[in-house]
């Protein structure tokens, strides 16, 4: 089955997580099919992304980064293998918005010119695909922004939390990049 279609099958199975333990469940599964080439391929494009960045901002982005992928997908198996999910019964917050999320992850997975990337042989869909659900485990299930407090932005703006909100201030700046995780994250705009 192509990699459209299988990603399509686990959008849709996604989707159907009637609360988070059982979508942190399904996020672990699908995690756990990742080799470790395939976690090699996606760190190194991340490098990548990171490294065409200006300096000294990349410097000071890369630790959160690093941290949002990697971070969150060791956290995610960590309550996965400690069995946390099985307990957590919560309801998944603004539901609709979490159905939105699922219905772009198909279209956001392929929407990208791959060619440009060095070695884009061994870039696919089910790359960006590890993005998505690790952006679905970090705001679905943890309730937290995309990117992690303290993330810096271009003009010295960080993510921040303050009292039970967090802020971001680029939040409301990618509405017209349909597959951003920016239009589902429950952060709120700063107000710079």
């Amino acid at each position: 089955m192509p990699s459209e279609q299988k990603i399509e099958i686990i959008a849709i199975r996604l989707s159907k997580a009637t609360n988070k333990g059982e979508l942190g469940i399904i996020i672990s599964e699908e995690i756990l099919n990742y080799s470790v080439f395939e976690l090699q391929v996606i760190g190194g494009r991340l490098n990548l992304e990171i490294a065409s960045l200006p300096s000294p901002y990349k410097k000071r982005v890369k630790p959160y980064f690093i941290e949002q992928v990697f971070g969150a997908y060791h956290e995610l198996l960590r309550q996965y293998r400690s069995g946390t999910f099985q307990h957590l019964k919560n309801k998944i917050h603004d539901h609709d918005t979490f159905i939105s999320y699922c219905q772009m992850i198909p279209e956001g997975c392929t929407a990208w010119d791959e060619t440009t990337w060095k070695n884009p042989e061994i870039w696919n869909p089910r790359h960006r695909l590890f993005y998505y659900l690790i952006a679905a485990f970090t705001m679905f299930i943890m309730d937290k922004p995309g990117h992690p407090v303290g993330t810096p932005f271009p003009g010295g703006l960080t993510v921040e939390k303050k009292g039970n909100d967090y802020l971001c201030p680029i939040r409301d700046k990618e509405k017209d990049v349909f597959f951003s995780i920016c239009n589902y994250c429950p952060a709120k705009q700063s107000g710079e």
